[in-house]
C-alpha cells in the first residue's frame, strides 16, 4: 500500500532560503522547538512579536527545562544558525515556518483566537513560493484551512504547488523531562502528499518518528481527542477523590493500587483544578464548534464544567476546614503554597490558585502566596508578591496547592490547619480536598 510518504515527486522549485525553519511565538512552546531544531543542525530564527519576551530570552531569563537552559546560551552564541527578531518581515528567508502562539479561552470559555488569527495572517502576508508553513497551535477543525489555505489561495498562491501546508500539533510537556521533544511522536496531516513529506522531513529531526494522517482535519482532531481525553480523566479523578472522601478512603492508595493493572487502566489523579495552556483550554474550541453546528457532546460538557467548578470547590473546603478549627473565612489568614499550574515551572497560565485567592480574598480572607519559582501573580486588584520564607510567619490555614520539587514542607506540622489539594502529603498531617 502506497503511504503518503511515498512516491512523491516535488511540485515547485526548491528557493534558496536564509534560514531553514522559522519558528513564530517563542513561548513556552516556541522556544523549545527553536532550540531542538537547532541542536538537529537547522539554520532556525525565532520570532516573537515582544521585545520583552526576544530581550528575556538573550538574557537567559526564562523558564525551561534544564537542558534548555545549557541549550540557549549555546545557540544564542551560533550567531549564523541562531537568530532571533520581532520582525515579521524576515518569516520569509525562512524555507519553513513552524507557527506556534498561544490559543487560550476568555472569561466566557469561548476560544480567543486573536493570537493566532494574527500570527497566520502575518506569515500569509510574506509567504514565498516553495516554503512550507506549519501550524502547530491546538485550535478547531477546519482552522488550518480557514487560517492558511484560503488566504494563501486569495494571495494567488497554491497549496500543494506553490507553498505547502500541514497541521502538526505541539506535543511539549513543559517542566517535564521525561518526555523530551526528541522521544515524542509527531502526528502531521497535510493538504497533499507532498505537504506531509516536507512537513515530516523536517520534524522528524527532533521527534521520536512521524505518523501521518490523511487530512489537516484528522490532525487538528487528534489534538483535541488528546486533551479532552486527559480532562475527562481528570474531572472523573477529581469526583473518585470526592467520594473517597466521603467514604474514609485514601483516593491515592486507591489510585495506586488500581494502577497495578498493566492493561485497560490509566493512572490519573485528582487536584484543586487543571491550568496551562492545553487541558482547561483545548476541549473549548470542540464544544465552541459542535454548539454552532447545534451538536451537543454532553459528557465533554460535563467534565468541563466540572473542571471549572474545581477552585470553587477549594474554597469551599477551605471554610470547612477553618470552621473545624473554630475559625471563619473573614479575616483568616490564610496561604497558598505554590501557584504554578504544575510542578517545576514557574507558568501560571489558566492556574486553579488565581481564581482561589481572588475568591478567598472576596470572602473576606488576608490571602498571601508562596512560589519558590513565581515572584510575583497579577490578580483583578493589582500585583502581589511571593512570600520568600512563610514558615516564619503565622498563618490559620495553608493550602497546599503546587509542590514543586525539593519544597520543604516539613514546617507545615506546626501550622493550625493545612489543606492538600494535592493529595500528596501525609494523610496525618493535613486535611484534604
Amino acid at each position: 500500500m502506497t503511504t503518503f510518504l511515498e512516491h512523491v515527486s516535488v511540485a515547485a522549485p526548491r528557493a534558496r532560503f536564509r534560514h531553514d525553519v522559522a519558528v513564530v511565538g517563542l513561548g513556552y512552546v516556541g522556544l523549545p522547538t527553536a532550540l531542538a531544531m537547532h541542536a538537529a543542525g537547522q539554520r532556525v530564527l525565532g520570532l516573537d512579536i515582544s521585545r520583552k519576551r526576544v530581550d528575556d530570552i538573550r538574557a537567559g531569563e526564562v523558564d525551561l527545562l534544564a537542558a534548555d537552559h545549557v541549550r540557549l546560551p549555546e545557540a544564542l552564541a551560533d550567531t549564523g544558525a541562531f537568530e532571533l527578531s520581532v520582525d515579521p518581515r524576515r518569516v520569509s528567508a525562512a524555507e519553513s515556518v513552524l507557527i506556534c502562539v498561544p490559543t487560550p479561552i476568555n472569561h466566557h470559555l469561548a476560544p480567543d483566537l486573536a493570537p493566532l488569527e494574527a500570527a497566520c495572517r502575518s506569515v500569509v502576508a510574506q509567504a514565498v513560493p516553495g516554503q512550507t508553513l506549519i501550524l502547530t497551535s491546538t485550535t478547531y477543525v477546519g482552522c488550518t484551512r480557514d487560517f492558511l489555505v484560503e488566504p494563501l489561495r486569495a494571495r494567488g498562491l497554491e497549496v500543494g504547488r506553490d507553498v505547502f501546508v500541514s497541521f502538526a500539533p505541539e506535543r511539549i510537556d513543559p517542566g517535564n523531562e521525561r518526555h523530551p521533544q526528541k522521544a515524542v511522536p509527531r502526528v502531521v496531516g497535510g493538504v497533499s502528499r507532498e505537504c506531509v513529506r516536507r512537513t515530516a522531513a523536517l520534524l522528524e529531526r527532533c521527534a521520536s518518528f512521524v505518523h501521518p494522517v490523511s487530512s489537516v482535519e484528522a490532525a487538528e482532531m487528534t489534538k483535541l481527542y488528546e486533551n479532552t481525553f486527559r480532562a475527562v480523566n481528570i474531572s472523573m479523578a477529581n469526583e473518585f477523590a470526592d467520594i473517597s472522601r466521603g467514604l474514609g478512603l485514601d483516593i491515592t492508595e486507591v489510585i495506586d493500587a488500581a494502577a497495578t493493572k498493566p492493561y485497560g487502566f490509566m493512572p490519573f489523579f485528582p487536584g484543586p483544578g487543571v491550568g496551562g495552556h492545553c487541558i482547561p483550554c483545548d476541549p473549548h474550541y470542540l464544544l465552541w464548534q459542535l454548539r454552532a453546528d447545534r451538536v451537543s457532546a454532553p459528557l465533554i460538557e460535563t467534565a468541563m464544567t466540572a473542571v471549572a467548578a474545581r477552585p470553587g470547590q477549594v474554597v469551599r473546603r477551605v471554610g470547612e476546614v477553618l470552621a473545624g478549627t473554630g475559625r471563619a473565612v473573614a479575616g483568616a489568614r490564610v496561604l497558598i503554597l505554590g501557584v504554578a499550574y504544575k510542578p517545576g515551572i514557574a507558568d501560571v497560565r489558566e492556574s486553579p490558585a488565581l481564581e482561589i485567592i481572588e475568591r478567598l480574598r472576596r470572602a473576606g480572607a488576608e490571602v498571601s502566596f508562596s512560589d519558590d519559582l513565581v515572584p510575583v501573580v497579577a490578580l483583578s486588584d493589582g500585583e502581589v508578591k511571593s512570600v520568600p520564607a512563610p514558615e516564619g510567619e503565622t498563618w490559620d490555614l495553608v493550602v497546599a496547592h503546587t509542590l514543586h520539587p525539593g519544597t520543604d514542607t516539613s514546617w507545615l506540622d506546626e501550622v493550625p490547619a493545612v489543606l492538600d489539594t494535592t493529595y500528596r502529603l501525609p494523610g496525618d498531617r493535613s486535611a484534604r480536598l
